[in-house]
């Protein structure tokens, strides 16, 4: 039987893509000619430390830390007072960055370690995809940090817009600065001089490598790099501590401090390959950091004044966890001078696309700072700005400027001058105002938020509480935008399907000429069953088109075929175009007797560990069959473990004839917390065959038994059921089918 890895083998590298296309794109969208030198798009190239404070620079107020490169661009270029990091910690912060949504908005609102969501999902637009529709080559070198670690998945750089990536995919991976391997794309690649601890290769070194090569490569032609080392963050780990080795300082601090001087380095090195080049009259340069300075591996964030007047520091939602150096540089393309304007990070996303002339989500918390960059007064300003945490990491330095209230939840928002910081004493954002604690300081008479005013100005407290609740929505619909392909769940050698793709016009103004076109693998037949353009496409409008696609009759089973629709219009910065891609299976034999579910090969699995990790693991171990399943104090085998949200797939073509199983949420989770509440669904060909009641560690397991004759695709479907998905383990104890 193929297993998982093989059953995934066969698509676009192994088969090849032939343009079997049902709208041909229009004239204008045709190869555009390169832009006259005049008006060639800029290059764009972002740099993120990683848990740089705000004094941590020369430009900046540091005395200790010489960071020469840096503080000559914040004098050549702009340099920010008021920026904004959009979280206090690493993955919410850079999740807002790439999809310009605050943290009442994202799909990242917290770091993995803290139980939060870790992935971006098909709905997060990056500006990666914003600029890469305008013909931008875009890559990323260094942190990625959204999970899983694997490729083929919704949150790899790939599927986000990015063609180019070398670095770290997993956020605790990237704490290494001597690791075995580093991902270039979807292939892990090994540092074996890093093998078993030793610290041989420094693995900064190797992304400021390839980003210089990046640049050099893509001279000729428009590009987005973001370039996202991982320093300073802790461990202090430094090749050569150079110019503060002879310091009285604590190892840590001395790793800091050259860490933070080997960041200063690697940007003049960005600009000296630019300069080299003939690029630097062609190119924006955004440098900053992701959140405030940290104390972890026993650096003191102190000794170097690192959050300068700023109270707080990673973690803290106070101005010394969030303001953050930001420095623009462009010459002929960015002014001069320092700006006061509140800039948050969410501000990148709409900055990039307007400098591209590129379109952009109209949905997003973002307001494009262009105008500023080019010297203009009249950049928009926000009305107000916004923070949530939820973290349950502790630091002593944290933890005291809370006052002991560093796991609690809590939101911040700045508007004009005032700012106001509450925390919820439960972890419940839904709990009533009534029951946070708030804060309220004046940033223009104390920016060191060392008074409060909150019992002083109730009344404009209560209006900035007012503005927190409204800035978080959860979920946060979105608006369309780019190619979305929907693909059948299978794809049966010799039997038509249906396959519809869409346009969506997110942006804030009308695209024309909108068309759109699918390929399918060399020797499938491509038919088109509707109208695949459209003369105008509105701004919130949408193009839908299908087609009826045929795999041939001796396509290989078990096998994932890609499947690529793509959008093309006319915006107003020049044509766009969207590709989707999706991988269709055909489908693995049907089962040919009673068999477990754990011995049949899956088609399809999401949150799902024991059997369908054989292949693919969403944990750190293979589990073969995985550890036995218990509820009650009975032990159960054939067990499949699952986690709310899941689902799970197999093919039994019609054979089988019943489905059995016990699920529950097992004795493994329920010794973790009683907090956990599911709700298990089985489908046959997309129709509901059984709900169960909601599921809890107290209520024990439920017995299933469906009629599954007929069923060509059976999907096990776990929810949440109460909202509280860090305890929502649940398994599938004896799942079996029955044949007819």
């Amino acid at each position: 039987m193929p297993s998982r890895r093989t059953f995934l083998a066969g698509s676009t590298a192994a088969l090849g893509l032939t343009a079997a296309t049902a709208t041909a794109a229009p004239a204008a969208l045709a190869e555009a000619p390169a832009d006259p030198p005049a008006t060639r798009q800029p290059n764009l190239v972002v740099v993120l430390a990683d848990d740089l404070g705000y004094g941590e620079l020369g430009a900046y107020g540091q005395k200790l830390i010489t960071t020469p490169r840096l503080d000559r661009l914040a004098a050549e270029g702009l340099r920010f007072t008021d920026a904004y990091s959009t979280a206090a910690v690493c993955a919410p912060s850079r999740g807002s960055l790439l999809t310009g949504l605050h943290t009442g908005h994202a799909t990242v609102r917290a770091n993995p370690s803290s139980g939060g969501q870790g992935s971006l999902t098909a709905a997060d637009t990056t500006f990666a995809q914003v600029l890469r529709a305008r013909g931008y080559r875009t890559a990323v070198i260094g942190k990625w940090g959204f999970g899983p670690e694997a490729p083929g998945q919704d949150s790899h750089p790939a599927a986000r817009g990015f063609e180019e990536f070398y670095g770290y995919i997993d956020h605790g991976h990237a704490h290494q600065y001597y690791p075995e391997y580093l991902w270039h794309n979807d292939v892990k690649e090994p540092i074996p001089a890093n093998a078993g601890g030793t610290k041989a290769v420094y693995a900064p070194d190797l992304l400021e490598r390839r980003a210089l090569d990046f640049i050099g490569d893509h001279a000729a032609e428009p590009f987005l790099l973001l370039l996202t080392p991982n320093v300073p963050h802790a461990p202090s780990d430094v090749p050569d501590t150079g110019a503060y080795a002879g310091r009285a300082w604590p190892a840590a601090d001395k790793g800091h401090a050259a860490q933070v001087s080997y960041f200063d380095s690697l940007v003049g090195k960005v600009v000296d390959r630019l300069r080299a080049l003939g690029l630097e009259q062609d190119t924006v340069l955004l440098v900053t950091s992701d959140n405030g300075p940290h104390e972890e591996g026993g650096v003191n964030p102190d000794l170097f004044d690192a959050n300068g007047p700023l109270r707080g520091y990673k973690r803290n939602l106070y101005e010394g966890g969030v303001r953050i150096p930001l420095v623009a540089w462009g010459p002929g393309r960015v002014r001069q001078g320092t700006t006061d304007r509140p800039t948050p990070l969410t501000d990148v996303l709409p900055t990039l696309a307007e400098l591209a002339g590129a379109p952009a989500p109209a949905d997003v918390d973002g307001l494009s700072a262009a105008p500023l960059l080019a010297g203009s007064p009249d950049s928009a300003r926000h009305g107000h700005l916004y923070w949530f945490r939820d973290e349950l990491g502790v630091t002593a330095r944290a933890n005291a400027q809370d006052a002991k209230r560093a796991t609690w939840l809590a939101e911040a928002v700045r508007r004009e001058n005032w700012k106001a910081v509450r925390f919820a004493p439960e972890r419940d954002h839904a709990l009533p105002d009534a029951k946070w604690q708030v804060e309220l300081y004046d940033l223009a008479a104390d920016p060191g938020e060392t008074r409060d005013l909150a019992a002083t100005y109730p009344a404009r407290a209560a209006e900035l509480v007012a503005l927190m609740r409204a800035s978080w929505k959860d979920p946060y619909p979105r608006t369309g935008f780019g190619t979305r392909l929907t693909p059948p769940a299978l794809a049966v050698p010799g039997e038509a399907f249906t396959v519809t793709a869409t346009l969506d016009n997110g942006s804030a103004r009308p695209w024309t000429t909108a068309a759109l076109a699918l390929r399918a693998p060399a020797g499938w037949t491509v038919a088109p069953a509707s109208p695949a353009a459209a003369d105008r496409l509105p701004a919130g409008g949408r193009l839908t088109a299908s087609w009826q696609v045929t795999p041939p009759a001796n396509a290989a089973p078990a096998t994932a075929w890609t499947l690529t629709a793509e959008g093309t219009a006319l915006a107003p910065g020049g044509p766009v175009r969207y590709p989707a891609t999706a991988t269709v299976p055909t489908p693995p034999p049907a089962p040919t007797r009673d068999s477990y579910l754990s011995d049949l090969t899956w088609i399809s699995a999401t949150n799902g560990w024991g059997p369908v990790e054989r292949d693919a693991s969403n944990g750190k171990n293979a589990a073969g069959d995985g550890p036995p399943i218990s509820f009650g104090g009975t032990t159960y085998p054939k067990g499949l473990g699952v986690h709310a949200p899941s689902d799970i797939a197999y093919h039994l073509g019609g054979s089988a004839a019943r489905f059995t199983a016990l699920v529950g949420i097992d004795d493994f989770s329920a010794r973790q917390s009683a907090l956990g509440a599911t709700r298990a669904k089985v489908y046959g060909d997309g129709r509901p065959l059984l709900t169960t009641p909601v599921l809890t560690a107290a209520g024990g397991p439920v017995a299933v038994d469906v009629d599954v004759r007929g069923v060509r695709l059976l999907r096990l479907v776990v929810e949440d059921a109460n909202d509280r998905t860090s305890f929502d383990h649940t398994s599938w104890a004896l799942a079996r089918v029955t044949v007819a």
